[in-house]
């Protein structure tokens, strides 16, 4: 690895690390600041001050703060999670489970986003002002105005109601042994990947739509261009490349969002993810798991942000160097 790339790299792993520990601080001083006794909260109004303090005492409520974030934040970092109140269960292998199903959710929804925003962003870009240029500007505004979940209500209607291609919701596992599989896996987050994609590629064509507009001003796309290049080879040999910045910012937005988008998915299609276990927590009231569920999702965002911090220095070495 060059040293510029090296020390690059160094410099923006100690960013992702500090910023885990303000994120793990703000998350455990919010559920600090709730008003009440979070064991009353968990218990409700009717439990007997013995039972209480029984989970005060369970929960670690009786010591100073300080020492509870520390024993917090220490297990996490040893893999060691507390048990789940509702669910009698590490909140580790809860989490484990249900990003079985989060993760390639989110991946599929990415992809298919990335996939649909550069060629409709790319094709009206190249048809700027004509037919093709309105229709896609058209359509992706009506993307935008359109809420997931109701998306994720037609597609329900459509392909498992009246063409009934697939199932209305649930999960059958990625093995046999599960009654799954790989490809039974895929086509039950068929319906929800693209739900969720639909809005995010919305935004995101029209941001490459922009970008490579942008680009295609530049002094030396009209070089390429006198110099015989047709307006595809310029497109895809000096356009696109440069016009990656902006989209690359947006994109990694995109995908946290879509992961923390799944609670409310995942719940109309009735999937066993993340959403759906945080969804339930609060509904049982169970802070334990929401504390480390909100946790591991701030994770997920910085994680992000590191990789396209990254990916910034491979698409334009300009910046490489300059972090160096």
């Amino acid at each position: 690895m060059p040293p510029a790339m090296l020390l690059l790299l160094l410099k923006r792993l100690a960013t992702f690390f500090a910023t885990l520990v303000v994120a793990s601080v703000v998350v455990f001083a919010v559920l600090e600041l709730l008003p009440g006794n979070a064991a009353e909260v968990i218990l409700g109004d009717t439990a007997t001050p013995e039972a209480v303090a029984a989970l005060e005492a369970q929960l670690g409520l009786d010591r100073p703060a300080l020492q509870r974030y520390l024993q917090w934040a220490g297990g996490l970092l040893r893999g060691e999670t507390a048990r789940s109140i509702s669910y009698d269960t590490p909140t580790a292998e809860l989490l484990a489970e249900r990003l079985h199903v989060t993760l390639p959710l989110a991946l599929m929804a990415m992809a298919l986003t990335v996939v649909l925003a550069i060629t409709l962003g790319v094709y009206a870009a190249a048809r700027h002002n004509r037919l093709g240029d309105v229709g896609v500007m058209t359509l992706s505004q009506i993307g935008i105005a359109i809420p997931n979940f109701w998306f994720a209500i037609l597609l329900i209607l459509l392909f498992a109601v009246q063409l009934q291609w697939v199932s209305a919701g649930g999960f059958p596992g990625w093995t046999e042994d599960e009654g799954g599989g790989l490809l039974a896996g895929i086509k039950a987050l068929l319906l929800p990947a693209l739900s969720l994609a639909l809005v995010q590629a919305a935004i995101l064509a029209r941001v490459t739509r922009s970008a490579v507009l942008d680009v295609m001003r530049e002094d030396y796309v009209r070089t390429a261009r006198a110099k015989g290049l047709s307006r595809r080879q310029a497109l895809l040999g000096h356009v696109l490349r440069n016009a990656m910045i902006p989209v690359l910012t947006v994109a990694g937005l995109q995908f946290a969002n879509l992961v923390t988008g799944t609670i409310v998915v995942e719940n109309v299609f009735v999937l066993p993810g993340i959403g759906r276990l945080v969804f339930q927590a609060i509904s049982n009231r169970d802070l334990v798991v929401v504390r480390d569920v909100v946790m591991l999702l701030a994770a997920l965002v910085v994680l992000v942000n590191l990789v396209v911090d990254l990916l910034y220095a491979v698409v334009d070495p300009r910046l490489r160097h300059a972090g160096a």
